[in-house]
């Protein structure tokens, strides 16, 4: 197993790593750790994106799930209920980890590769054709990335984190009563924690492995904004259609006042016969009796 991650993840990532450290003009390794990270993330974007629209859709069904845990309190009815919930909405219950999981060996390889490849080249992990540099530049407006950055960097880290996951929270959701529900407002609690976990554990790790982490953040960012767009276009088409369909089945209010219209000239017109027939009935009666 393990050389199979050295052989299929680790070598090629470590060599276009070293390869791009060649290209960059002063071999700034800066640079070609945003570049590989921004390559790597559209490789992934396409998992990436699915995993982010399942886990949407299922904050979206937490008051449901919530629902169903409080009024059954039998394990096997509580998870036949569940299952049958997640089948209605065409979802799986390991839906949005299952993308995470593909993408967990290729982080947790990248960060070998930034991590070796700081200060020197091994040239026993190159292949042959790939060209490379003897010295590694690690300054970045005068910090050492080797080093590890007490403060810039990792606030940097932990105010991206804040904002993703203040992107991905989900509407508050409202118990019956009115109130908020006390499994969301304690999420929510939760979700400031990853943050400042961020931030302390940013202080203790060299400072081009934050920069990976910023980047990538950072680019999570730009796809949780695409995907929260695209389900409230969704929601807005859907809206849109409901409404459509009740101005549809509905009696139109415009049209109403016509049969009456109708109805009302009707009874002026029946009126008038009428009183032509009286009068044209009395003048023949009059007649006659002159005859």
């Amino acid at each position: 197993m393990k050389f199979l991650f050295f052989t299929l993840l680790y070598q090629p990532l470590y060599n276009f790593l070293i390869f791009l450290i060649w290209l960059t003009p002063g071999h700034s390794i800066a640079v070609s750790i945003v570049i590989l990270t921004v390559v790597v993330r559209l490789i992934l974007l396409p998992t990436s994106l699915k995993a982010a629209r399942l886990q949407i859709r299922t904050m979206e069904l937490q008051p449901k799930i919530n629902k169903i845990r409080s009024e059954i309190k039998d394990q096997k009815e509580q998870s036949q209920a569940l299952m049958n919930l997640y089948k209605e909405e065409g979802l799986s219950p390991f839906g949005s980890c299952l993308p995470l999981l593909i993408q967990l060996p290729l982080l947790i390889v990248l960060y070998q590769v930034f991590r070796n490849g700081l200060t020197a080249v091994n040239p026993a992990e190159l292949y042959s054709f790939i060209p490379h540099t003897v010295t590694i530049n690690n300054l970045m407006f005068g910090l050492d990335l080797a080093k590890a950055d007490p403060w810039v960097l990792p606030i940097l880290a932990g105010l991206s984190q804040l904002v993703l996951s203040l992107m991905m929270m989900p509407p508050k959701p409202k118990t019956t009563a009115g109130q908020a529900d006390p499994m969301a407002m304690m999420s929510r609690q939760m979700i400031f924690l990853l943050p400042i976990m961020t931030v302390f554990i940013g202080r203790s790790m060299p400072a081009a492995l934050i920069i990976y982490w910023i980047v990538t953040t950072v680019f999570s960012i730009g796809q949780q904004w695409y995907v929260n767009k695209e389900i409230r276009n969704t929601g807005t088409r859907d809206e849109r259609r409901e409404t459509e369909n009740i101005t549809i089945n509905k009696p139109n209010s415009l049209a109403s006042p016509q049969p009456k219209k109708q109805d009302m000239l009707m009874k002026m017109m029946n009126k008038r016969l009428d009183k032509q027939e009286r009068k044209s009935g009395v003048n023949v009666t009059v007649r006659s009796k002159k005859k």
